[in-house]
């Protein structure tokens, strides 16, 4: 049995799901660089976030995809690109588009196009673990 889903005034819901949503929109907008301190600002733990985040859903959001466009700095070395890919993989982005530049002074840039709105793993999580892997030197938003 598939999920049933309502159109809901937001003054009917509870300010737990009004709050989920805004924490999403500062995420979205670069308001907020992690759940925490979006959370905070809002006045909702973090467990809230997240045990609701995938449930609530602003309606004008609900059928658009969302692609972003990733840029990164790596070293050139073997077995980077390839642990740099299998994270995106692993948190459910699908790339669409994929550009390297020619490797100088040891490091490519890398600009990835990925459609996140199937994503299992929340954005930021998925920032900070691409971040801190191994030949990765920077690591950014271009667009979304």
């Amino acid at each position: 049995m598939g999920n049933k889903y309502y159109i809901v005034a937001e003054e009917a819901l509870p300010k737990v799901f009004v709050k989920v949503a805004e924490v999403k929109r500062m995420l979205q907008v670069g308001e907020a660089r992690t759940v925490g301190e979006a959370a905070a600002q809002v006045s909702i733990s973090r467990s809230a976030f997240y045990k609701y985040k995938d449930a609530v859903q602003p309606f004008q959001d609900m059928k658009a995809g969302r692609i972003i466009t990733f840029y990164a700095l790596l070293k050139d070395n073997p077995g980077v690109l390839s642990h740099y890919l299998s994270i995106f993989a692993g948190s459910g982005a699908n790339i669409l588009t994929i550009n390297q530049t020619i490797p100088t002074n040891g490091c490519a840039g890398v600009t990835i196009s990925a459609e996140t709105s199937e994503m299992t793993e929340d954005i930021d999580e998925m920032i900070t673990r691409v971040s801190a892997a191994a030949g990765v030197l920077k690591f950014e938003i271009l667009a979304g």
